[in-house]
């Protein structure tokens, strides 16, 4: 940090980013290789030091070094020499190690209802009247105070809908078994893939991503995504679902003269690929309105093109490494990402996207009135932390020392959805066997004063005999559905 602000890149002059103009947002792009991995370091290691927290993901397992200093090397040597950095060192960073499987960090979790039905419909990847259904067993659920924590409360809630729907049809709308099926069978397979441990409690407080330690540094949270990431699905929505956090649960703040929290994205295509309207739309405005709440949300992935237009359009402050023009849709796209640049004079921007080095990039930061400046071609400075993954007894010793520890390691299985409805249905037996033995009673007492043989019309003993054999059906049906809910429920 100078007075000029963050020193991110070097060329013929020293490129900076304004704290104060971080959280209007970025983007990170460049073909596989070619250095994005490092300028997503660097950014991460100088928005720390001015005490701003920072949340990455870590797909590859080479992010977790930031909590080591770096190791001198001939090739680092060369790099700061050629930069002339002449007070360089090497320096390791408060960090926060996070996993959804509580492997590699500290738990994640959240909760059904928190998460809602639109972000989940995008997780199983329902159709529109899948979505209009599951969106009504929400509905149902609140308005009876029935919390969704995790999967069994939501398979539960979803079988207690279907079981009455004639019921619920006029209210709330048309309920079909056929869209309910779908459902749990989308629900079937998200558990494969172990999103059952991604839902219930605790669930994470989003402040707790909002620490910086007892020397001011903020603390990077590197969420562990090398196993997440075989689900893409499950991955960009669970990043999704922690922007809305943080839109929804932070204050208004205006300007600031940093961020409170800088929140990286990487392979963001992941989250607009065959996302519905109605997503894409809450997707735009969380980024567009997330930044008077101090946050800023860094893009990363290979081409400009993955981001819509929309979107691309709030992302200030731009890093762009290498592009390939293989095909005539690469030589395209490379034209599209230099016009999204204030062109340098100097040289054809669209040119230089193909010439590009490793760890070389054209890089345009927000000026301090808000305006992008000149795109400069530069060298992004070496990171200070350690290059590379650490060992596994590192990591345990970072989690366990972390303020953080103990505080979701342990699971809670408080009463939901789940244990009311089968209370609730249990109750509905119990009086449905009362209802029967009252009329077995009244049967034999009737039986003893019965009239003369050859009456036509029912007796009052038939009439509840026959209501009796009514009440058997109902419950041997009702028997069958809680023996469908116990099969899918026990795991």
């Amino acid at each position: 940090m100078t007075k000029n602000g963050l020193q991110i890149a070097k060329g013929e002059n020293e490129l900076y980013i304004l704290p104060s103009m971080a959280n209007r947002h970025g983007l990170i792009a460049g073909a596989t290789g070619t250095g994005k991995t490092i300028t997503l370091k660097v950014l991460a290691e100088s928005f720390s030091a001015t005490g701003t927290p920072v949340f990455l993901t870590d797909i590859k397992g080479d992010l977790a070094g930031m909590c080591e200093p770096g190791e001198d090397s001939p090739k680092m040597q060369e790099r700061i020499k050629k930069l002339e950095l002449d007070n360089f060192n090497y320096h390791a960073f408060p960090v926060q190690f996070w996993d959804v499987f509580a492997r590699q960090g500290h738990p994640v979790r959240t909760t059904i209802s928190e998460m809602g039905p639109l972000l989940l419909s995008r997780l199983l990847g329902l159709n529109d009247t899948q979505t209009g259904v599951l969106n009504i067993a929400f509905k149902i659920a609140d308005d009876q105070q029935l919390l969704l924590l995790d999967l069994k409360d939501l398979k539960t809630m979803l079988v207690y809908v279907a079981e009455n729907a004639a019921e619920y049809t006029t209210e709330y709308g048309n309920v079909s078994k056929q869209s309910i099926g779908a459902i749990q069978r989308a629900i079937l397979v998200i558990e494969e893939q172990g999103a059952d441990q991604f839902f219930g409690e605790p669930a994470l407080d989003i402040y707790d991503l909002l620490k910086t330690d007892r020397d001011g540094m903020g603390y990077i949270n590197i969420m562990a995504c090398d196993q997440l990431f075989h689900s893409p699905l499950l991955y960009s929505t669970f990043l999704l679902w922690m922007l809305s956090e943080l839109f929804e649960e932070l204050p208004e703040v205006g300007d600031l003269d940093k961020p409170k929290m800088i929140f990286f994205f990487d392979e963001a295509h992941l989250l607009f690929n065959d996302a519905p309207k109605v997503l894409l739309e809450r997707i735009e405005q969380v980024v567009r309105l997330i930044r008077s709440k101090g946050v800023g949300i860094y893009f990363i992935t290979q081409n400009p093109a993955d981001i819509p237009d929309s979107v691309l359009g709030q992302l200030g402050n731009r890093v762009q490494h290498a592009l390939r023009a293989f095909t005539p849709k690469d030589q395209k796209a490379i034209k599209a990402a230099a016009e999204t640049f204030r062109q340098n004079p100097n040289y054809k921007v669209a040119d230089v996207i193909t010439e590009l080095a490793v760890g070389e990039a054209l890089v345009s930061f927000l000026e301090e009135k808000g305006s992008p400046a000149m795109v400069q071609r530069a060298f992004i400075l070496p990171p200070r932390s350690l290059m590379g993954p650490i060992s596994e007894q590192r990591r345990s010793q970072a989690i366990n020392q972390s303020i953080m520890y103990g505080k979701y390691e342990k699971t809670v299985d408080r009463e939901s959805a789940y244990e009311k409805l089968q209370a609730k249905m249990l109750r509905e037996k119990e009086e449905e066997q009362r209802q029967e033995e009252q009329a077995a009673a009244e049967k034999e007492r009737q039986a003893a004063s019965r009239s003369k043989p050859g009456r036509k019309s029912d007796t009052f003993v038939e009439q509840m005999t026959k209501s009796a054999v009514n009440t058997v059906g109902r419950q041997i049906g009702r028997e069958l559905v809680r023996g469908l809910l116990g099969s899918l429920l026990k795991r």
